[in-house]
């Protein structure tokens, strides 16, 4: 693919964000690809070694910010006409109280199954605080009262301790999949303001 053809691609699947973010970009890899050439490539190599279309643009996407997207898809392309303006006053108690209520349905679920994240790492941290009060605290059993209640307790701390290690290994598997469903979430909503499917990194 010579440079050409690299910056066409590159122009179409930027489509959807701000005209300048766009002509940034096309600058910037058109003197990178230069520069390249200037090194003693050819303009295929040089274009080659930068990666593929879809991998900048998937890349270029996820930096961009979502507010970004959001203002640039909402603007308006031209000036709005009096009579439109009118429908979006007089709609704007319907469609303004659906979209709030949409938004705030998919915050209220986003926050629960945090929430249960949270509640996750809680009982790691109460096993844990458990397993090392058992221990200790079978010490002064043995020590001071009685030595079977302090075995006792020293097998109590130490299923604590297991159950500790086992579960911290779930949180932590639970909230790396809980960022990664976020990061997908995020990239669909910036496909949906794009107006193109993106691919995930």
């Amino acid at each position: 693919m010579n440079k050409q053809e690299f910056l066409i691609r590159l122009r179409k699947g930027l489509q959807g964000l701000p005209q300048n973010d766009i002509e940034e970009r096309l600058t910037f890899y058109n003197e990178m690809i230069d520069d390249r050439m200037e090194e003693g490539v050819t303009e295929e190599e040089a274009v080659s070694g930068i990666g593929t279309v879809d991998e900048i643009v998937s890349q270029i996407v996820a930096e961009t910010s979502l507010s970004k997207l959001v203002k640039e898809k909402v603007r308006p392309k031209r000036a709005l006409r009096v009579w439109e303006i009118v429908l979006l006053t007089l709609g704007s108690p319907i469609w303004l109280s659906l979209l709030l209520a949409v938004f705030a349905v998919i915050f209220a679920v986003y926050i629960t199954v945090w929430s249960v994240i949270v509640a996750l790492w809680a009982a790691e941290l109460a096993l844990a605080v458990g397993a090392f009060c058992g221990v200790l605290s079978s010490v002064i059993l043995i020590v001071q009262v009685n030595v079977i209640a302090g075995i006792a307790m020293i097998g109590a701390g130490i299923a604590c301790a297991g159950l500790s290690i086992f579960l911290f290994f779930g949180c932590k598997e639970t909230t790396k999949g809980l960022l990664f469903l976020t990061k997908k979430m995020i990239s669909g909503i910036k496909s949906i303001f794009i107006g193109r499917r993106m691919e995930n990194e």
